[in-house]
């Protein structure tokens, strides 16, 4: 797959052009958003990965497919180690991108299958069902759970998301690369 970085952007001036279809990838700092970008494409460090919360602090633009479409990982949300300013400027230029970015096609809202759902992705997925953008919901990290306990969490997780949206969360491991196919499968069905 050919897959490129295409640049970085902090507000509208700098992305770039919009013609092909975008998929974004949002959701809260070190929930592996980066590591699950790395695993569709078959890259290693296309998206850069950290243990440190908040490494992504612009709209980063990989072109994949020969212009076929656009990855786009938004900076997460929640903790992060930076001042409350900076996190502030992330949240308009992320809510900036989402409202008027026509050619975006679907966020991918990635959790963490190991905690609750939080009020940030409950605000973001209510608010992407409102501007009426695709949502393809992703629980990660699930190597991490023996079969007991992912359906533990699963049946937790349920009675919160359901309520949410209709969309079934896909189950993703970027160690063993459970639920790539189907997101890629989801993301298709947007294009």
């Amino acid at each position: 797959m050919d897959v490129s970085f295409i640049k970085s952007a902090f507000n509208v001036s700098h992305y770039p052009p919009p013609d092909r279809p975008e998929i974004a990838f949002a959701g809260k700092s070190n929930v592996g958003k980066s590591s699950l970008i790395n695993v569709l494409v078959n890259r290693k460090k296309l998206a850069r990965t950290s243990s440190t919360p908040g490494r992504t602090q612009a709209l980063n633009f990989f072109n994949v497919g020969e212009d076929r479409l656009c990855l786009v990982d938004l900076p997460g949300y929640g903790f992060a180690r930076v001042p409350l300013k900076v996190k502030a400027s992330w949240g308009k230029m992320v809510e900036s991108y989402l409202k008027y970015r026509d050619n975006l096609k679907a966020v991918v809202v990635i959790m963490d299958i190991r905690r609750n759902i939080s009020d940030d992705d409950i605000n973001l997925i209510n608010w992407l069902a409102e501007y009426n953008k695709g949502l393809i919901p992703v629980f990660t990290k699930v190597d991490k759970l023996n079969r007991k306990e992912m359906q533990a969490r699963l049946k937790a997780l349920d009675s919160t998301f359901s309520r949410l949206s209709d969309e079934k969360p896909v189950l993703f491991s970027a160690q063993t690369r459970e639920g790539r196919d189907e997101i890629w499968k989801r993301i298709d069905s947007f294009l």
